[in-house]
């Protein structure tokens, strides 16, 4: 099971990734290549639930819906 540091470290490569719009990330030794930035989005939503789990913590995500009529 990888330790909370291996985890912060695979999320921050992830996001710093991300940010630069390159799809293939290196950490500890392994290559990935992501297809879209929407399956990096997952992939660092799945980690930071990983890193709350491990911590105790857990992630609420919150949808607020909203209508009108469209006057």
């Amino acid at each position: 099971m990888p330790t909370i540091t291996d985890l912060r470290a695979r999320r921050d490569a992830l996001a710093a990734q991300r940010a630069s719009g390159v799809a293939r990330v290196s950490y500890d030794g392994k290559t990935v290549e992501y297809r879209s930035v929407a399956e990096i989005d997952r992939a660092i939503e799945a980690l930071d639930r990983e890193i709350a789990a491990s911590e105790g913590r857990r992630i609420v995500r919150q949808l607020r819906v909203t209508t009108d009529k469209g006057l």
